[in-house]
């Protein structure tokens, strides 16, 4: 059967002609970020079994520690994801990129026929193909290079094959792609945090933390953020200290809604726990006393005492906001291992949680062996940081970073909505009222400044950076 060869040139002059036409893309990086975050996308039989190899995929993840990768939140994302957005554009104005068919899952390296050249096809249009390697029905080097960009940029598992997960989002339409970039936008545009040259970021769509230093990321760990039904929130504040050794308040939501339906069936569950229940006067109270059968508002809280079972596992990261959430470490790190991780009750738990409280206290006396030592005792232990360090969490599911690369991720509290929009970004401060004796006449501001724009640059498709020694190039799920 002779194979039907796809002529690639007209479409690859009519690309060329459309990126060096745009106006997308700002300073291009040494190197790019590489993601920690993401679904994973892996063959079928891994996929039966999500933890099957996802041991050895956090290992080098957390081996690629990136020394130096653009932040995805800083003073020029609004600006690079506007380019995004042009690029996207000029891309639906010549019609998109085609459905792909579902038998394109299952393609690696060798396979060829039909399906490959549709892959190549649409890897073109979006810049991750270089027209110039895209022809023939083979799935080359170059075709597996150019799917491995597709996957790091949407926070896919960078195999390098087709799975299901990769196919479903190749074949997102570009207009909810355009909707992603255009609700980061508003965001981006309504943001109030005020960058300063450290902070840290949560990016809750991508289930990822970043810490910045000097516009550099330090630290990138892997997290499990708010499920559907009780989401993270955006919010700015800041870090004021690190807990070791926790204890564990339960908020009463989760007293309602969790805790007393457990005690109805097992007595002994707050036991098994290490829980207490304690009253008035911070008494503790005998949970046999107590009908947790009733529904009604409890006159108790419960409190988990500090140990290897507690909820918050060893480490937890203090910042006093509204919501009452926080970051912290987790006895369950099997979770981090897992392909879907929006599964907390809204706090951020964060994988490798000590190298980040170590970042926290840089330039103090807790270095790794006397946090280590603090652990070991078990005792509660409050650290205070000699300078708070801003923190945002924010909902951003399509940006572009300055690493030459638009990303996106999930829509997955489905916020991308002009009701959503108000919940989810990240608004000024409301200023505190004045009587009308301290009224002063306004005086007129000065021109805010403005970091200096960097220099364009092409959306061009790009090599992948190059992982550091030892390590492979792959993406934890999400």
């Amino acid at each position: 059967m002779r194979t039907r060869r796809l002529n690639l040139a007209p479409m690859a002059a009519s690309l060329a002609a459309l990126l060096l036409s745009s106006e997308a893309g700002l300073a291009n990086p040494a190197i790019s970020a590489r993601p920690t975050d993401g679904s994973a996308d892996r063959p079928r039989s891994q996929l039966d079994n999500p933890q099957s190899s996802a041991q050895s995929v956090l290992d080098e993840a957390r081996a690629a520690q990136p020394q130096h990768a653009h932040p995805l939140y800083g003073p020029h994302t609004l600006e690079h994801t506007r380019a995004a957005l042009a690029f996207y554009e000029e891309l639906a104005a010549g019609g998109g990129w085609p459905m792909l068919p579902l038998q394109i899952a299952g393609l690696k390296a060798g396979s060829r026929g039909g399906n490959v050249e549709q892959l190549k096809v649409r890897l073109i249009l979006t810049g991750d193909l270089d027209p110039d390697a895209a022809g023939g029905d083979l799935f080359d080097k170059a075709t597996e290079d150019a799917l491995k960009r597709f996957q790091l940029r949407h926070g896919l598992s960078q195999t390098g094959s087709v799975g299901r997960l990769t196919t479903r989002a190749l074949n997102v339409p570009v207009d909810v792609r355009l909707n992603q970039l255009r609700a980061s936008i508003h965001r981006l545009e309504g943001n109030a945090f005020a960058f300063t040259s450290r902070y840290v970021v949560v990016n809750i769509p991508g289930a990822q933390v970043e810490a910045i230093d000097n516009g550099v990321v330090e630290r990138r760990h892997v997290a499990i953020v708010g499920r559907p039904d009780r989401p993270s929130p955006v919010l700015a504040t800041r870090i004021t200290a690190v807990n070791l050794n926790p204890t564990w308040t339960v908020p009463m939501s989760i007293i309602k809604a969790d805790i007393m339906p457990q005690m109805a069936k097992d007595p002994t569950w707050l036991a098994k726990h290490n829980m207490r229940v304690i009253g008035a006067g911070n008494q503790e109270i005998d949970p046999k006393t107590i009908d947790w059968k009733t529904p009604r508002n409890p006159n108790f809280f419960v409190r988990q005492d500090p140990g290897p079972t507690n909820s918050l596992g060893t480490i937890r990261i203090d910042m006093p906001n509204s919501h009452a959430v926080f970051m912290h470490d987790t006895p369950k790190k099997e979770l981090f291992r897992n392909d879907v991780r929006f599964n907390s009750s809204g706090c951020a738990r964060v994988d490798g949680v000590k190298d980040l409280a170590l970042w926290l206290l840089k330039g103090s006396d807790w270095d790794q062996t006397k946090i280590d030592a603090a652990l070991v005792i078990g005792e509660r232990k409050d650290i205070r940081l000699s300078r708070s360090v801003p923190i945002a969490w924010v909902y951003l599911t399509g940006w572009a970073a300055g690493d030459s690369m638009i990303h996106f991720r999930d829509d997955i509290y489905g916020l991308d909505t002009p009701e959503g929009l108000v919940t989810s970004t990240i608004s000024p401060r409301k200023p505190a009222p004045v009587t009308p004796a301290t009224v002063k006449p306004a005086a007129v501001p000065a021109p805010p400044s403005r970091p200096a724009a960097p220099q364009p640059v092409r959306y061009m498709p790009q090599p992948l950076p190059a992982p550091p020694p030892g390590a492979t190039p792959v993406a934890l799920g999400r």
